[in-house]
């Protein structure tokens, strides 16, 4: 889905316009990786337009510098505010809101230190990620053969964007055998995640995740499942999934920013369950709307801009 244009971005401070969001090409970013962002979403609910989870999304980008030994060179604050200041700059009532910060210009070298973090915020109008149809009708996926790191290789706990040469690796070996998305197994063989989803697997309505030793990263929208799932009385298992596990499943959804609650139809053309959204799925994916689209928040995860 190309991105569509807006007027302004946020760079280190100050609003620019979007042709003008520009970095040098031996920024060390470019070479390495070096860079830690987030996805955010701010719907049109019926209360007005409001981010979702904002505080909770900016702490992990500062989580994930600090991992790395970066330091942000703004608060908390400052950035969520930011990115509501972006929001307002470009009239925008829904969106998908990107910051990320990232080591700049300086020495171009592996080590670092003597590159300065900048910040950048930009905001775009986005639909579903998966495809309009995605959220009713579901996906087809495969297990991809890409593994997720060892926990001793990079730290998946950090959004880095080094992270996610290994995301594209699984997608586009998805799309290349005609899937919408992978999933990827962990160093021991177990379930995953899939390229920038969690994973959720339905058994006799036991609801089953995988736990942030299996190499995943800790989702915005996976703890607000939890969450919701828990107030519906549902049995709660973080568990190392087996593979064989996904095939003989009743239900398997994905969660995140971009995907929001997108239930799986099939896994290596073995059909999950009935090959649509179930019914622990249905419940789920309608009461995360009901705060997303109605602004039903019980929960304070909206901040209304």
């Amino acid at each position: 889905m190309a991105v569509k244009k807006v007027e302004k971005i946020w760079m280190n401070g100050s609003l620019v316009n979007w042709d003008d969001a520009k970095i040098h090409v031996l920024s060390h970013v470019i070479h390495y990786g070096s860079s830690w962002f987030e996805g955010i979403r701010c719907y049109d609910t019926k209360k007005g337009s409001a981010i979702f989870r904002l505080n909770e999304h900016v702490r992990r980008l500062f989580d994930s510098a600090k991992i790395y030994r970066s330091e942000i060179p703004y608060s908390e604050s400052q950035i969520a505010e930011a990115i509501k200041q972006t929001i307002k700059a470009n009239k925008l009532k829904a969106c998908y809101i990107r910051p990320i910060a990232y080591r700049g210009y300086n020495d171009v070298g592996v080590n670092p230190l003597g590159c300065p973090v900048d910040v950048a915020i930009a905001v775009w109008e986005w639909g579903a990620y998966l495809g309009a149809s995605a959220l009713e009708q579901g996906i087809d996926v495969c297990v991809s053969s890409w593994r997720r790191s060892a926990p001793d290789t990079l730290p998946t706990m950090a959004k880095a964007g080094g992270n996610y040469l290994n995301s594209q690796l699984i997608k586009l070996e998805a799309i290349a055998n005609g899937y919408a998305e992978g999933i990827a197994l962990g160093v021991d063989g177990t379930v995953s995640e899939g390229s920038g989803e969690n994973i959720f697997v339905i058994r006799d309505n036991v609801i089953y995740t995988t736990p942030l030793s299996s190499a995943i990263l800790c989702g915005v929208t996976r703890s607000s499942i939890l969450v919701l799932a828990k107030e519906f009385g549902y049995e709660i298992v973080e568990m190392a999934i087996p593979r064989e596990m996904l095939y003989i499943a009743d239900e398997i959804f994905f969660t995140g920013t971009a995907a929001e609650v997108t239930p799986i139809r099939s896994i290596d053309k073995i059909v999950i369950g009935t090959g649509k959204c179930g019914p622990v799925t249905k419940k789920l994916q309608a009461a995360f709307f009901d705060v997303v689209q109605n602004g039903q928040d019980k929960y304070n995860w909206l901040t209304l801009i």
